[in-house]
């Protein structure tokens, strides 16, 4: 079991197992989620081209503001169509 602190004010941490992680990705749908931060784009472009060279199917997403949680129907819509999300977190 895990804590998830989430930073828009929770008042009571949510306990969860963590997700078992995939033994390979060949197969899956990985999304690449931006969120907006500086180059964080930069990572993701160079991150897909090695999992397209892979022959792994991926889909980008990005936040429209890094000040903000991923909005309802983005969320949704990833849930959707990818089987595992990577953030792309940069500076």
């Amino acid at each position: 079991m895990s804590t998830v602190l989430d930073p828009t004010a929770e008042l009571s941490p949510s306990t969860r197992p963590r997700l078992v992680r995939p033994e390979q990705l060949e197969g899956l749908t990985v999304g690449l989620l931006d969120i907006s931060k500086p180059r964080g784009n930069i990572f993701l472009d160079q991150l897909e081209s090695l999992l397209s060279d892979r022959g792994i199917e991926v889909r980008r997403y990005m936040k429209p503001t890094v000040a903000k949680p991923a909005p309802v129907p983005l969320r949704q819509q990833i849930v959707g169509e990818v089987d595992l999300v990577i953030e792309g977190l940069a500076d």
